[in-house]
């Protein structure tokens, strides 16, 4: 059974920094492009950014030059570094894990960590 856990969020003031890890089971953990995505509340889920299995990072326009996201394929882990915190960036992050090949997708999420920004 596949299972994305993520941590490390939490409340923090405004130009401050976190970094979230999402440690990944039961999946071929360097096969999947990874990725995080937030929602705030009232507002659609969205994505932050992207690193393929080749270590290619993609980033929104809002976080770009803030944030950095890595993975670990020996720690089946990815994490998202977020530096310069702004309160728009308050919402719940989300780890997810995408495959595709032929006709073969697979596409799984974790259950969220709430990141707080206060002003």
């Amino acid at each position: 059974q596949v299972q994305l856990v993520e941590s490390g969020g939490a409340l923090v003031q405004a130009g401050g920094s976190l970094r979230l890890s999402c440690v990944a089971s039961g999946m071929m953990f360097r096969i999947y492009t990874m990725g995080w995505h937030r929602q705030a509340p009232g507002k659609q889920r969205e994505l932050v950014a992207t690193i393929t299995t080749g270590g290619s990072p993609n980033y929104a326009d809002s976080v770009k030059g803030r944030f950095t996201i890595s993975r670990d394929n020996a720690k089946n882990t990815v994490y998202l570094q977020m530096n310069s915190l702004k309160p728009e960036d308050t919402a719940v992050y989300f780890c997810n894990a995408g495959y595709s090949y032929a006709l073969e997708s697979y596409n799984y999420w974790g259950q969220g960590t709430q990141v707080t920004v206060s002003s």
